[in-house]
């Protein structure tokens, strides 16, 4: 790997051209992130790429101006396909090429699962520049859209590409790779570098070089990290306990699983927090509509499985909370970077119960650093208790009585969002929790 050189102070100096420091400098992009900065003159050098870089350091862009670039020398349709593991971070790298690519005309499509297929027919019928998709998605369209072909790339670009190479998808890649030109530039970019990474390395790269804009694995230095040694019995306690703590904050709210996602969200409504969920069972539709409601902060709970750990770009998230420690270790790394992002800073709280101690020491070993403990007195989180315990139970409830009515509409958690609407009747639940009630 190469030192880096001294700091480089404008997108000029790195070589791209007019237009595109217009479309940056639009964006509010000033001055190059450190990936960025590293990535571009390779990529102006035509050389295939592997970027290592931490999650909000701006690694979209280090990918998205060299292909406009080289796409504003020798314009043609299909000239880059993106490839992402989640249908919201595809959406996002679209519209960052949509925004950069503004004033050249640039045409992008996105091809993910959950959305109308013969609507993405007719916008590959548009024979677009740039195909943003999932894997899945993309070989589906490629099998069965008359016409439609990957011949002509000239681009091909990996993100998150260590979770591109899970099982689920690594089929699918095998096939797109296959469908193809060997000719082209490839560009892999990760947050971390693991063994999969380094074999597809050698799979579709021709003497790449390697950009590392981070440590191995690590976390930015204006992220305020924290944890809580607690009893299971008490974690909803010390969730609302920080929550109400932090109330003006905007926050994420990290679970296992999705059913958790959707009772917690119902739990929080029902003592006054305006928290929303998202889940990998819920609809294409819904999920970007709880995520339209965060970002305009009609919500700030988010409450969330993995599937909105990666690449979600939410600029304002003051808080991370684990409520669920993750059991892969590098799954704590994207979920805390989704906090103290671009220069900001944040803080990252974990609830560790006694059954998930293994789990957040293999985090700590990860991160190199031993955490501070979140400080709180529990005798005054349990005042909380009587409370909490009668939320959950109501949720739990409300739960059951609709659960045989959605199994009838196909299942999937479509209808959590409305569900929280109708039940509480507002977007503020039953009025404000005080930090003290007083006892019975």
């Amino acid at each position: 790997m190469e030192e880096s050189k001294e700091e480089i102070k404008s997108f000029k100096e790195l070589g791209v051209c007019d237009q595109l420091i217009e479309a940056c400098d639009n964006l509010g992009w000033k001055t190059p992130s450190k990936i960025q900065a590293e990535a571009m003159p390779h990529a102006f050098e035509g050389k295939d790429l592997i970027g290592l870089a931490q999650t909000g350091s701006g690694k979209t862009g280090a990918f998205a101006i060299p292909i406009l670039q080289a796409l504003l020398d020798a314009p043609h349709a299909f000239f880059a396909c993106v490839l992402s593991p989640t249908r919201e971070l595809a959406i996002q790298i679209a519209e960052q090429f949509e925004a950069l690519g503004s004033g050249i005309g640039v045409k992008c499509a996105v091809l993910v699962g959950g959305i109308d297929q013969v609507q993405q027919s007719i916008a590959l019928g548009k024979r677009p520049h740039i195909v943003v998709a999932t894997p899945g998605r993309l070989l589906d369209h490629l099998s069965n859209t008359k016409g439609f072909s990957l011949r002509t790339i000239k681009y091909l670009v990996l993100d998150e590409a260590d979770r591109l190479l899970n099982e689920d998808f690594e089929k699918a890649l095998d096939q797109i790779l296959n469908a193809i030109p060997r000719e082209r530039r490839t560009y892999l970019f990760s947050a971390t570098m693991t063994k999969k990474v380094r074999k597809l390395q050698r799979a579709c790269l021709r003497n790449p070089v390697k950009i590392e804009a981070a440590s191995k694995y690590s976390t930015v230095d204006t992220l305020k990290q924290q944890y809580r040694f607690l009893p299971a019995k008490y974690k909803d306690c010390y969730l609302i306990y920080i929550l109400t703590e932090m109330s003006g904050s905007t926050s994420m709210v990290f679970t296992r699983t999705c059913d958790a996602t959707r009772l917690l969200a119902l739990m929080l409504r029902n003592l006054g927090l305006r928290a929303i969920p998202i889940s990998g069972q819920m609809a294409q539709t819904k999920r970007l509509g709880a995520l339209n409601k965060f970002k305009a902060g009609e919500c700030n709970i988010l409450i969330c499985t993995d599937v909105a750990s990666r690449g979600l770009d939410i600029p304002s998230v003051d808080m991370v909370i684990n409520y669920d420690i993750p059991t892969n270790s590098k799954d704590y790394i994207h979920r805390v970077g989704r906090t103290a992002r671009a220069g900001r800073s944040g803080v990252a709280i974990s609830l560790v119960n006694q059954y998930e101690l293994e789990w957040y020491i293999q985090i700590e070993n990860l991160i190199g650093k031993k955490l501070p403990e979140y400080p709180a007195e529990e005798e005054e989180v349990l005042l909380l208790l009587e409370r909490v315990t009668e939320a959950k139970r109501i949720s739990l409830m409300k739960i059951k009585e609709t659960g045989g009515k959605r199994k009838h509409r196909g299942g999937g958690d479509d209808g959590d969002n409305e569900e929280v609407e109708r039940y509480l009747g507002s977007k503020n639940g039953k009025g404000k929790l005080s930090k003290k009630p007083k006892r019975k």
